[in-house]
């Protein structure tokens, strides 16, 4: 066990030190800069600027005085907001992604679950059709299309709920739909098809004929192997819900991670992309990491390599 998690912290710190390189080599290879925008400003101001955030030095030197500040948790200040730093976003914008990705997703495992095993049990019925238009749905239709009928219909014509923010418990419903709409449908599908397969295994029939009742035979034998793989894909899922959706967070006014990550790629805020970006995949690698980990919980059969 210790010299799997040894072994995984090591890929994991190559996988984000590769991400890292990626980012900073695209970002750099996007003609112009974070100030090409400031078409008013003369030659000498520009030069200054990128001297004040030593822009001017080679891009090797830049990228080794980053890992450098990134080594001690200095994602470096905002190029496009004076006197804030990238460590302010995250830690002003992280408690409303984590409050609205944590919302999100309790509601997402308390509704797909038992709407895969709903319609497992009832294949090919009526209630098994309900759930898997409603999840085709989820799955095709994008967030922001989700969000923007949801705010018309909600919010406009009927006036039910806020259209904005995170002030109150009833302006959590429309981004918790939108946000959790995608991952709702996909887990509520994938918790179905791993049911069904499960459930015509051999040592299912077997319980069934020593006579167990249906719901012990699904809570007891079934669902610990069928929920493997709705595990496998449950780390992306939290990382992504927990660190929250740029443009759900934009449409709703939320000002989480979102929002300054969607303004830093319009606006070219290098280090505001850097930082985010590499906050977000060592979030992501680390619920991977503890969802891997959580396989031994669920089968104690499973062995670490």
């Amino acid at each position: 066990m210790t010299r799997y998690i040894v072994k995984r912290f090591g890929t994991s710190l190559a996988t984000l030190f590769f991400i890292i390189v990626l980012t900073f080599i695209l970002m750099h290879s996007v003609p112009g800069g974070p100030f090409a925008q400031e078409k008013e400003a003369p030659p000498e101001v520009l030069d200054a600027l990128n001297h004040k955030y030593h822009l001017d030095k080679p891009l090797i030197v830049q990228f080794f005085e980053y890992l450098g500040d990134l080594v001690r948790f200095d994602l470096g200040p905002s190029f496009k907001y004076t006197g804030r730093t990238v460590n302010d976003f995250i830690v002003n914008g992280a408690p409303f992604s984590m409050r609205l990705g944590l919302v999100t997703l309790v509601f997402v495992l308390l509704a797909a679950i038992p709407m895969g095993i709903l319609a497992a049990r009832r294949n090919g019925r009526w209630p098994d059709a309900v759930v898997m238009v409603l999840a085709t749905l989820g799955v095709t239709i994008p967030s922001f299309v989700a969000a923007a009928g949801l705010m018309y219909v909600f919010s406009y014509r009927l006036n039910w709920v806020p259209t904005f923010g995170l002030d109150k418990p009833s302006s959590y419903v429309l981004p918790v739909l939108a946000l959790g709409g995608y991952s709702l449908s996909f887990l509520a599908r994938l918790m179905r098809s791993s049911l069904l397969e499960v459930m015509g295994q051999d040592y299912i029939r077997t319980a069934r004929a020593k006579g167990i009742s249906e719901v012990r035979v699904i809570t007891r034998h079934a669902l610990r192997n069928a929920i493997i793989p709705v595990l496998t894909v449950l780390g992306p899922t939290v990382a992504g819900l927990l660190t929250g959706s740029f443009v759900i967070e934009k449409i709703f006014a939320i000002p989480g991670m979102g929002s300054y990550f969607v303004d830093s790629v319009t606006q070219r805020d290098y280090t505001t992309i850097m930082g985010m970006t590499a906050f977000y995949a060592a979030f992501l690698i680390a619920m991977v990491f503890v969802v891997d980990l959580f396989y031994r919980l669920v089968d104690p059969r499973i062995q670490f390599g």
